[in-house]
């Protein structure tokens, strides 16, 4: 066993390092992030049940933990205008982040204000739904229809590659589009 998360270590330790910085721009946080995957991988070493299937599992988790930190870490901004994201917010989406707003615009009201309340100025659905007197299911279904509806705005404009678990891994500009994603 120690000899495999040695190998896994010298294998994979310079690829994630690079792909972790790519996307959280500091040095400091990439390792911490990097060691809590290497513990990850320790701890959880044992539920891979198909060893070819070992880089993808490792990325999910790299992925995974990425995504923590941001939900964790990231600064909560005031957007006064949905035209305009704020660029000093630091996700790991960047490129993606300021094809949104467009979208955002196009969708209806209560389901604009439900996406810029959850995903932007980070309240829970539960805040949500005490915010616009609504109940927690309501607030739930708001915010999945929001995201469906933004999604479909997308997907006519953009060819969205996802993973297995639906996060966006690279997209690109359909010519007919004209909200301006490049």
């Amino acid at each position: 066993m120690q000899k495999k998360l040695e190998l896994i270590w010298k294998d994979f330790h310079k690829e994630l390092e690079g792909f972790i910085i790519s996307r959280v721009k500091e040095r400091e946080i990439t390792n911490d992030i990097l060691q809590d995957i290497f513990i990850k991988i320790q701890n959880n070493i044992g539920t891979l049940k198909d060893e070819t299937k070992l880089s993808s599992w490792i990325y999910q988790i790299t992925r995974n933990a990425i995504n923590d930190y941001f939900r964790k870490f990231k600064p909560q901004v005031e957007i006064s205008d949905y035209n305009a994201m704020d660029k000093q917010e630091p996700l790991n989406n960047r490129e993606l982040e300021h094809c949104l707003a467009p979208f955002i615009n196009q969708l209806d009201d209560k389901y604009k204000e439900a996406i810029i309340l959850t995903a932007f100025k980070g309240l829970s659905q539960k805040q949500l739904a005490e915010k616009l007197n609504i109940s927690y299911s309501g607030a739930k279904s708001r915010v999945q229809r929001a995201k469906g509806h933004l999604k479909n705005l997308f997907t006519d404009c953009c060819t969205i590659q996802s993973d297995k678990y639906g996060n966006v891994v690279d997209f690109e500009q359909k010519g007919n589009c004209k909200n301006g994603c490049d």
